[in-house]
């Protein structure tokens, strides 16, 4: 019967120490280049999305932008459609959220 106990015990602290070592459940990051088919800024102007057409398998991506930075970049046309982006975003609930969002040749 002890050793049945003990067994058992053992057993749940195997199961405790697995769990807390695995890494928790995040976000996929995905990164990819693509060509700006479509910008639409909120009316708030606080976030925007923009669609984006992979070069590589030529599918269309609707990626949510909320960073200052890049939404200053859309209104002062600094990024507009037809522009080729770098775009870091993590697919979150099947939503797109931008981590990073650059032209391939700069700015």
């Amino acid at each position: 019967m002890r050793k049945n106990l003990s067994t058992l015990l053992l057993s749940a602290v195997l199961a405790a120490s697995a769990l807390a070592i695995s890494p928790s459940v995040s976000a996929e990051e995905i990164k990819m280049v693509g060509t700006i088919t479509k910008i639409k800024l909120a009316a708030d102007g606080k976030s925007a999305t923009a669609t984006l057409k992979d070069v590589k398998s030529g599918e269309a991506v609707t990626i949510s932008i909320t960073d200052d930075l890049t939404l200053d970049k859309f209104k002062d046309k600094r990024i507009v459609e037809s522009d080729e982006i770098r775009a870091k975003y993590d697919n979150t609930g099947g939503k797109n959220l931008s981590k990073s969002f650059k032209k391939t040749a700069g700015c």
